[in-house]
């Protein structure tokens, strides 16, 4: 099963470094093909994989990273903690919907069929909320075409995040 065997790489990277995509291929039984794919899915997830092309290549998590999961036989997903929300609404610009649509980013991305843009142009819209990191990564991809409203644990999550990467970034 893919879920399964993409907590298998990410546990496998957290455990042992870097790997290539061959031997990540050998060990799970699939082909580096496979594995490539996984890893960009992997960081498309926003699970820090960076790789390193050559001699002594392949791929690595960012050192201060930890999944916090367990072996690979022990490990199962988390449910839904109780009383998190489902999904997260936001407003969005009419441009940022066809970015959604052709990034695939947030997968879920919901306007109703009713809605009209408001006075500014931007819509409401709802998409499916699985982590707070996941959506982060999600909303990010689009940009400044899209505003956070609920769940406020996300508005305040996402403007921590933004906060440092204005600091990495400063005008000059």
């Amino acid at each position: 099963m893919r879920a399964e065997r993409l907590v298998t790489e990410l546990l496998i990277l957290e455990r042992r470094g870097r790997m290539t995509a061959a031997a990540l291929a050998d060990e799970l039984e699939v082909s580096e093909r496979t594995v490539l794919r996984d890893m960009e899915s992997l960081q498309a997830a926003g699970v820090p994989i960076f790789s390193i092309r050559g001699v002594g290549g392949g791929f690595q998590l960012v050192e201060e990273y930890a999944s916090g999961l367990a072996d690979p036989e022990t490990w199962r997903p988390a449910g839904r903690r109780p009383g998190s929300p489902r999904r997260a609404r936001v407003r969005v610009s009419v441009d940022a919907t066809r970015r959604a649509a052709l990034l695939g980013r947030p997968p879920s991305l919901r306007v109703r069929r009713a809605e009209l843009p408001d006075d500014t142009g931007w819509l409401t819209a709802t998409f499916r909320l699985e982590s707070i990191e996941s959506a982060i990564a999600d909303v990010l991809a689009l940009g400044p075409e899209i505003e956070v409203l609920e769940p406020i644990g996300l508005r305040t999550a996402l403007a921590e995040r933004a906060r440092r990467i204005a600091e990495l970034y400063p005008a000059p």
